[in-house]
């Protein structure tokens, strides 16, 4: 990454845009949404689409859909990514919130395996894939107009509201699982119950899409879309001309998706159907810890914007290194202990949540900067992040559970010596 122009400093006092960046950030919400509704819903739904008799071999098949929807994440972020730095950001977001509902309300619509047999799960897996492609370009694209909107010395407070929403939206999922655990019973939650959400997903969807038609192009892309149009092999060109951008943004991207799908994903199967913890509790325990998540976003965001990005990053990493298995040892039947491990893995997660758009945005130069993000970020997450639930699912049911948090342990690690080479972006101008 070259030297970035600090921008000037200014008393001047700054009135946040609220309403553009929840429009800006409402496609990303609804995405969130539906993964951990996915996830977490999986439960009750995993013999719904697949042959019933052995449930470990369902859930298994569910999460292998799961994953496989997840590796054409990257696919979404090289296609919608190159769309959005040749032909706007405003477009782009549009684009992927509609795919994104539809393939909600198709979830929530699907018939059965007991139906239409192994046409189940291909629809299924139609639906899943629809939202991977979504996704893809979701993340890049509302993180490159987040960035590009906000200024410079309030960027990081900008990018804090991707998550502000974003966590929201899972905020409402976990409570909808509370809710629907404690008020409906096990055989209405496997027939029918688990629907619900998915059809909410496709209400807030139609929401988004209203709020987000309101917004205006960028003047970033504005100025350089020219310039986006005639890069050449725009993939090649991210590796070719920013190779340390690349291999910095995969190696903290492993451990924030890895952070992200053990506390709001896999961890609420793998307390409930591995450590035996009332649906009940893991679902409070969620909705406790993901509320402290949504709370910590604008702080953290106005911090980084003070002390800068890379010491709060480092923070975050080396936490997690030490911290991860001793919070796995609190996920057993009792609320206590899992309040604390989703509080405390989900706080640490808020410090890097926080800035994510902004560090993204500053590792590229506009004519690449969605491409860039979109490709890398989301073949990162595919990897290690689509397939988390798998792997926590198949040690489990080798007896091999803890090890799954020493692999993400070793994950930040690696991550920790990665954000030592990165420059300090604060209060700089984007490329």
């Amino acid at each position: 990454m070259t030297e970035s122009k600090v921008a000037p400093s200014s008393d001047v006092r700054h009135r946040l845009p609220v309403r553009k960046l929840f429009a800006a950030s409402v496609g990303n919400a609804l995405e969130w949404f539906d993964w951990t509704v996915y996830a977490t819903f999986s439960i009750y739904f995993a013999t719904a689409f697949f042959p019933s008799g052995n449930d470990t071999l369902a859930m298994i098949n569910t999460f292998a859909t799961y994953a496989l929807a997840f590796f054409f994440r990257p696919l979404g972020g090289l296609l919608l990514g190159r769309f959005a730095d040749v032909r706007g950001r405003k477009p782009a977001m549009i684009l992927t919130i509609t795919l994104m509902a539809g393939g909600s309300v198709m979830l929530g619509i699907l018939p059965t395996f007991h139906q239409v047999g192994w046409l189940a799960p291909i629809l299924l897996l139609i639906a899943r894939v629809a939202q991977g492609l979504s996704l893809g370009g979701e993340v890049s694209n509302a993180s490159a107009y987040l960035g590009e909107i906000a200024p410079p010395r309030w960027r990081g407070r900008y990018s804090s509201f991707f998550y502000i929403s974003t966590g929201s939206a899972v905020l409402l999922a976990s409570v909808l699982g509370f809710v629907l655990a404690r008020t409906m019973d096990k055989a209405a939650m496997n027939s029918y119950g688990w629907r619900i959400p998915f059809l909410i997903g496709g209400v807030l969807g139609i929401i988004g899409l209203w709020l987000r038609r309101s917004l205006s192009e960028t003047e970033q892309f504005e100025q350089n879309k020219s310039a986006a149009r005639r890069v050449r092999r725009p993939l090649l060109a991210t590796l070719r001309h920013h190779p340390k951008a690349v291999a910095q943004l995969v190696g903290f991207t492993m451990l924030s998706t890895l952070c992200y799908y053990t506390f709001f994903s896999a961890l609420t199967p793998f307390a409930v159907k591995t450590r035996h913890a009332s649906d009940v509790d893991v679902f409070l325990a969620l909705s406790v810890g993901t509320a402290l998540f949504v709370a910590l976003q604008y702080p953290f965001g106005a911090l980084s914007d003070r002390i800068g990005r890379k010491p709060q990053l480092l923070v975050w990493a080396a936490a997690m290194t030490i911290l991860t298995v001793p919070l796995s040892m609190l996920v057993r039947p009792g609320l206590g202990g899992l309040i604390v491990a989703f509080c405390v893995g989900l706080g640490l997660y808020a410090a890097m949540s926080s800035l994510a758009p902004a560090i993204m945005s500053e590792l590229f130069p506009t004519s690449l900067r969605g491409l860039g993000i979109g490709a890398w970020y989301n073949l990162t997450v595919a990897i290690f992040g689509g397939t988390a639930p798998l792997v926590i699912s198949a040690l489990s049911a080798a007896g091999a559970s803890s090890l799954f948090f020493w692999y993400v342990s070793i994950a930040a690690a690696i991550a920790f010596f990665v954000i030592l080479t990165l420059p300090e972006t604060r209060n700089s101008e984007l490329r």
